[in-house]
């Protein structure tokens, strides 16, 4: 142990006096009395020491622990709950179908019908069971089943969930590859249609439905662009998403943070098969128009304002000597129809239709699809510098093939050798077919699925006159002659399409 020396002298009191303070004088100290002093002091000295050696080390500063990132916790929480959310209202749908395909084991090209088998996806979006899917899904379907998952969780497991139920066809749309289908059901879990004119490129996605046959799949992306035309003369408009989607997706919804289907996921553009990031859907404003009209009536009537519109180009503005290079320029307007009767001529440019601006013709077309008709729109259009607004009514096409869905019956006007549906002429056919070329024959309403029979194909809209040199006057007449004639022999059918007579050759291969 360290011993610690304290003395204390005259002379160093001397000295203090001497360095300007008050000199002291003290008694001389007794030795012992000294002697005592210093060791008390000493050990009071040693035990501060040995103290402050065994007392515990002064705790070192805490290091602030590192901050939790709680963003990407509530992302990930937001992203389960918007899964389980719409998983609920997604289902997995089953068609079975017959097609012609050829007969590869005998080698010869001999047509055999062969039994058909898709998957798909769809999206509920009422509580009583109304259901949106592709069209390709249950083309030429003879049944439908639907696979609804659990209402509790929503959650794919190992093993398929959910109850199997039957669905019925209660329309399709060919032009959009569109069908609705109906399942029995009450307080079922359903989704709403959002707006697809709010989506901005880049923002978040989610694609649920069934790829490769794998129920209940979701992924995520971002909306690559808002309108996406794959062919310049192709009507119909897609949002393009870099989600990924597969073979099964089709008919799936593309939903957005809110829950809110935006999209129908319709098809991919591949190299090889599979996702590479070009995913294409239906969107919802487009969507909502064709459920309505096919939940309703079975069938789309295609709608118009009766004017012809026209992309403005530079080349157009400058031999016209308009005012702007782009939008869209009036080049006809049918005489009686709603924009004549409203006041818009020809010649006008459309700025705008219902406040959406519109950039060129085939957008204004679509925007025009989206209205049922007889509802009314705002028209806004710019002549001589000036501005003008006109409201009027949206009406049917007049050369829309759909028009005479409303007058089948499935099962008085199918004829399956033809795989039509014939209507016969009457006075209210014949209304719908001014300047038709003759006054009887049969009206081609739909296909009616596939028929034994290659080679040129029936249209909607096709009026039959006669077969094989036979007249046909009615359905009934058409099915008898058609009985006539034996399975191997060619048909040679007369008909009428778009004022023009031309011969329709049908034969067995």
């Amino acid at each position: 142990m360290a011993r610690v020396f304290l003395s204390y002298s005259r002379k160093d009191a001397e000295f203090a006096g001497e360095r300007g303070g008050p000199k002291v004088h003290r008694r001389p100290v007794s030795p012992i009395l000294g002697h005592m002093v210093a060791k008390t002091l000493s050990w009071l000295c040693v035990a501060a020491i040995c103290a402050a050696q065994q007392a515990p080390p002064a705790p070192e500063p805490k290091k602030p622990e590192p901050q939790k990132i709680d963003s990407l916790h509530e992302l990930s929480a937001s992203l389960e709950a918007l899964s389980r959310h719409v998983s609920r209202a997604v289902v997995q749908i089953f068609s079975t179908g017959y097609a012609l395909g050829g007969d590869g084991e005998s080698g010869t090209n001999a047509a055999v019908v062969t039994r058909q088998r898709a998957t798909g996806s769809g999206v509920i979006l009422s509580a009583d069971g109304y259901i949106v899917t592709n069209r390709h899904v249950v083309a030429n379907a003879r049944k439908v089943t639907v696979r609804v998952p659990d209402s509790a969780t929503g959650q794919a497991s190992l093993q398929p969930g959910g109850k199997l139920l039957a669905a019925r066809i209660v329309g399709e749309d060919r032009d959009t590859d569109l069908a609705v289908l109906k399942i029995d059901g009450k307080g079922l879990a359903h989704l709403s249609l959002g707006d697809s004119d709010t989506l901005k490129q880049g923002q978040l996605v989610m694609a649920f439905g069934n790829p490769l046959g794998l129920q209940n799949s979701v992924s995520m992306g971002v909306v690559s662009s808002t309108a996406r035309q794959l062919k310049p003369d192709d009507p119909m408009i897609y949002i393009q998403t870099d989600a990924p989607i597969n073979p099964g997706n089709s008919g799936g919804p593309l939903v957005d943070a809110d829950a809110r289907v935006m999209g129908i996921n319709t098809f991919i553009l591949s190299q090889s098969g599979g996702s590479e990031g070009l995913g294409f859907a239906v969107p919802s404003n487009l969507i909502r128009n064709v459920y309505a009209q096919l939940r309703d009536t079975g069938h789309v009537h295609r709608s118009e304002i009766g004017v012809a519109a026209q992309t403005i180009t530079p080349t157009l503005a400058e031999g016209l000597h308009l005012g702007q290079d782009w939008g869209v320029l009036l080049a006809d307007v049918t005489p009686g129809g709603p924009a004549e009767r409203a006041g818009i001529q020809v010649g006008d440019i459309v700025l705008s239709l219902n406040g959406k601006p519109v950039q060129n013709a085939r957008q204004m077309e679509i925007n025009v699809f989206r209205y049922a008709v007889g509802e009314k729109v705002k028209v806004e259009v710019l002549r001589e510098g000036d501005k003008h607004s006109y409201t009027l009514p949206v009406v049917e096409r007049r050369d829309d093939p759909q028009r005479f869905a409303d007058l089948v019956d499935p099962e008085k006007n199918t004829v399956r050798r033809l795989g039509i549906l014939g209507i016969d002429i009457d006075q209210t056919v014949a209304a719908l077919l001014p300047g038709l070329r003759k006054e009887y024959g049969i009206v081609v309403a739909a296909r009616a699925g596939d028929s034994p029979y290659s080679g040129d194909t029936l249209q909607p809209g096709d009026v039959i006159h006669a077969v094989n040199n036979i007249v046909v006057s009615s359905v009934a007449v058409l099915r008898q002659v058609l009985d006539g004639i034996k399975d191997t022999e060619p048909l040679v059918l007369q008909v009428e399409r778009d004022g023009r007579l031309l011969y329709v050759t049908l034969e067995v291969e």
